[in-house]
């Protein structure tokens, strides 16, 4: 049984790519939605796990379940997760492999490159005071209490599921204030989003071109807004693999080297 943490995108297609080789997935989400998103894959080779593991839950999780290697494929910016993942593989001397997905080049002179959701708020406050936010609902309230954005207007563009809706109403945002759609957007999409609620500043994060950084880099360049992109948090994984195909032959090896 190979265990694919599948929260991302990246996540559920290399789920497909290992159950079409004829492995036997278990496949782990956080959330209700990352659980739908899965369930028309399931079969007699897929078992879906949406309950939360930290690293002790793991470890435990990756011995009842004899599983043979874990396939990480969350967030680039779930770094918690990849920390849990590469001890719990540790402890319990299961094979750990990273998928990483490439990042954006940010060819933009109006791009500004921090290195915290903090740091981001305080640039987007210095460069405008309506401030579109595209970096999801997990970190929106570092934003919304952020001292320097208290005469600022945030517009925050989430998923549209009722929980998100709800955590972001929690938050004091009003119904003109978010922006629930489901991805991938078009630059052109982004362009007229942006436009529709007069964004001034844009933040993101560099999830690259799968995360659509690159259509929202475009949509700001056409109209000359600046762009604060939170880098992604340094790790240094214990395997790292840039293509499916890397991955899938490195997994072979070492299930080869495990028999």
């Amino acid at each position: 049984m190979i265990f694919v943490m599948a929260g991302t995108q990246d996540g559920r297609e290399l789920m497909k790519v290992l159950l079409a080789e004829g492995y036997e997935v278990t496949a782990s989400v956080v959330s209700s939605y990352g659980r739908q998103l899965l369930e028309e894959n399931r079969g007699s080779s897929l078992v879906i796990n949406d309950e939360p593991l930290d690293g002790e839950a793991l470890e435990n999780y990756f011995r009842s379940h004899r599983i043979k290697a874990c396939v990480d494929a969350s967030h680039p910016y779930a770094i918690n997760a990849s920390r849990n993942a590469m001890t719990a593989c540790r402890g319990a001397g299961v094979p750990y492999l990273r998928y990483e997905r490439d990042l954006t080049q940010l060819d933009y002179d109006k791009a500004v490159i921090v290195h915290s959701y903090e740091e981001a708020a305080e640039e987007a406050a210095k460069l405008g005071k309506v401030i579109f936010l595209t970096t999801g609902s997990r970190n929106l309230s570092k934003f919304t209490v952020s001292p320097h954005l208290q005469d600022c207007r945030l517009i925050a563009r989430v998923l549209p599921t009722a929980e998100v809706i709800g955590l972001c109403e929690e938050m004091g945002l009003a119904p003109d204030q978010i922006v629930a759609l489901q991805g991938p957007f078009s630059a052109a999409l982004n362009r007229e989003l942006f436009l529709r609620y007069g964004a001034e500043v844009i933040v993101t994060k560099n999830s690259g071109t799968l995360g659509g950084t690159d259509t929202k880099l475009q949509a700001a360049a056409e109209l000359g807004l600046p762009l604060i992109v939170i880098d992604r948090p340094p790790l240094a994984y214990d395997c790292l693999c840039s293509t499916f195909e890397e991955l899938r032959k490195k997994l072979q090896n070492l299930l080869k080297e495990d028999a």
